[in-house]
């Protein structure tokens, strides 16, 4: 594929890596900085001291809001001045900041550089922090269709971190102060933790250059790598079922199942990855027959959905969606897949999504936010995004029938719901 001979990657003398792809027929170009630091990094060992420490749930997102404060003011407004749109976000497993511009561009990736180098935290900010971030929690407990999401890990999960709002609580965050923010930023934030991509109308000889002089002047040589504390998480789910009222017209129900084959990332994982959406397509999707019998019985409509989150220490499926009887939904998606584990699939079906999967992948790749954005969630699992088409023309029928039964285990299955208050 021509976009993997065009990808510039270099990794700096601070252990930065900087990957620069030349996109020359667009105007519009995006660079995106990423640490492999999230939600559930709760719990770790301080590289430059060996001092274990457990923070406050919660302070990844705190964090991320509080890297735009610069000495000058706010970095969003230094973007705004030179016509660039940025944004950050924190997931459970990293935190990522970036622009898009169609002027300006170096202008703009200094401002990134500089303000994601930067910490800059005062008591009177931390405080003020702690005000806005309550209400975007309070706002979180009012969605429901995050509440049905957040319970169902909630339920899946015993210890593991991911059952943790990424935001933390109302009560985590108020023990978040300047001190371990520091100590949060010095461990994960060090560029050897971090990934630069850049993508564009640009010359990659000249944004390697323009990095590596800049990166150079911090004077940071290599950190080692962090240790990440996370608690034993049994096998089982923590509880087969969670009901909450809320305020709703039609209630929500999500299914899980907990995924346990875990320790590994890399290829071996993308593959895993790929065989159970493939799966969860081939028994859920709309040309599917259950997506279609549920349809016309007025069980699901449109929103109804499924999605695999793959990772080395976790990894879970969800199914489900909007639906005027949660509990039979839940009992015909289990009869579903009770049936395709029994009869197996079918060849041709398996080779129509393949195909298909290798459509959507290659029609995706006109977009430069998800090629960026892709790369970078890819590669802090140890991915390459562009070996995903490779992983899907080598893809045996053998392998996904393999993964059907041990995935799909009734004894690693929860059901979140959400109901209209009585």
């Amino acid at each position: 594929m021509k976009l993997i001979d065009d990808i510039k990657e270099k990794v700096l003398a601070n252990g930065l890596k900087v990957f620069v792809l030349p996109m020359k027929k667009y105007n519009k170009a995006i660079a995106v900085y990423s640490t492999k630091y999230g939600s559930i990094d709760s719990e770790f060992v301080l590289p430059y001291t060996g001092e274990k420490l457990k923070v406050p749930e919660g302070i990844a997102h705190f964090l991320e809001h509080k890297m735009f404060d610069m000495e000058y003011g706010n970095a969003f407004d230094k973007f705004a001045e030179y016509g660039a749109e940025s944004n950050a976000f924190t997931s459970y497993n990293n935190t990522t900041y970036y622009f898009s511009t169609t002027s300006n561009f170096f202008e703009s990736l200094k401002v990134l550089l500089d303000f994601v180098e930067t910490p800059y935290f005062t008591e009177e900010s931390v405080e003020k922090e702690k005000g806005i971030i309550t209400q975007e929690l309070r706002m979180y407990e009012d969605d429901p269709e995050w509440q049905v999401y957040l319970n169902l890990l909630k339920s899946l999960y015993h210890n593991f971190p991911v059952r943790i709002d990424i935001g933390g609580t109302v009560e985590s965050i108020q023990k978040i102060n300047t001190e371990l923010l520091y100590k949060c930023y010095e461990t994960f934030y060090h560029p050897s933790n971090m990934v630069l991509f850049i993508i564009g109308p640009i010359e990659p000889k000249e944004v390697l250059e323009f990095v590596g002089q800049h990166e150079e002047q911090r004077k940071l040589g290599a950190q080692s790598e962090i240790k990440r504390i996370y608690p034993e998480e049994p096998e089982t789910v923590f509880q087969k079922e969670v009901k909450i009222y809320h305020s709703v017209t039609q209630p929500l129900m999500l299914l899980g199942f907990k995924d346990v084959d875990l320790g590994y990332d890399g290829e071996k994982l993308l593959k895993k990855d790929v065989i159970i959406s493939i799966l969860l397509d081939i028994m859920f999707g709309k040309s599917s027959e259950t997506f279609e019998k549920l349809y016309e019985e007025g069980l699901i409509d449109d929103r109804f959905g499924f999605s695999f989150e793959a990772y080395k220490d976790y990894g879970f499926c969800s199914i489900g969606g909007n639906t005027k009887d949660p509990e039979r939904l839940a009992q015909e998606i289990i009869k579903s897949i009770r049936k395709i584990k029994a009869e197996g699939l079918k060849k041709e079906d398996f080779e129509i999504m393949k195909r298909k999967f290798i459509g959507d992948f290659i029609q995706s790749l006109n977009s430069l936010d998800f090629i960026a954005h892709s790369f970078v969630s890819y590669y802090h699992r140890g991915i390459n995004m562009f070996d995903f088409s490779r992983v899907l023309y080598e893809l045996e029928f053998d392998d996904v029938m393999n993964y059907l039964e041990g995935f799909f285990n009734e004894d690693r299955m929860s059901i979140s719901m959400v109901l209209p208050r009585k």
